[in-house]
């Protein structure tokens, strides 16, 4: 269980990340119903970590034939972690060994500035590196979906800040949506007034609320 000195919280939950993405990050964006048969498919992620959201996302894109479409996840991560790291972490789920195995085999010696990564034929990874409130403005993408999976609020408020949620909303297309495991009154109070509708659902393993939501569509 990989834990952070920094911000001294743990990268996921103790139950089982793998399956809390499904929950929170998979399902709170409407996902796998919502990705194409066609075309590039969006996910920014605040909080790249041990990559586990993006090994376990990639494990869900093949499941099922898609066609020409592709798959494009963008993190943002202050502090990458090494390809040795990565895999130690990685490696207590067997079920994403193939995924693991493509990322760190690809994963830079020494991490940092921005990482490209094109993992399959229709799998490309970006980590940004840096602080996320300097990064994600100068991204020059909209995106489909958000993981919203900075440490916790209380350890790392910077992440869950005002500014950063309406750089977030900026940066989402119409439609767009987001999920995180947060349920932090401020974070949900953020997250509305940078223009997001924000719904609670309940959590992962016994947590109470989670939050998820959607950038509204222009009216004519």
């Amino acid at each position: 269980m990989p834990y952070s000195t920094q911000f001294g919280d743990h990268f996921y939950c103790q139950t089982d990340g793998r399956l809390e993405c499904g929950h929170v990050f998979l399902s709170g964006n409407g996902l796998p119903e919502r990705w194409p048969k066609e075309g590039i498919f969006r996910i920014g992620e605040l909080g790249f970590g041990t990559g586990l959201n993006a090994c376990e996302t990639w494990r869900q894109w093949q499941l099922e034939a898609r066609g020409d479409a592709q798959l494009h996840m963008t993190s943002f991560e202050l502090y990458p972690m090494a390809a040795a790291d990565i895999d130690k972490a990685l490696s207590h789920w067997p079920e994403i060994d193939r995924e693991r195995q493509a990322l760190v085999a690809a994963w830079p010696e020494e991490p940092g500035g921005m990482i490209d990564l094109v993992l399959s034929q229709t799998m490309r990874l970006t980590v940004i590196c840096g602080k996320a409130e300097q990064t994600v403005p100068k991204a020059d993408l909209a995106f489909d979906a958000w993981y919203l999976d900075g440490f916790a609020p209380s350890r790392n408020p910077e992440m869950w800040s005002l500014e950063l949620m309406r750089a977030v909303n900026d940066k989402t297309k119409e439609g767009g949506s987001f999920a995180t495991y947060a349920a932090a009154g401020f974070v949900r109070r953020n997250l509305q007034a940078a223009g997001f509708i924000v719904e609670r659902r309940p959590g992962f393993a016994g947590k109470r609320e989670m939050l998820c939501g959607l950038k509204p569509s222009l009216t004519a």
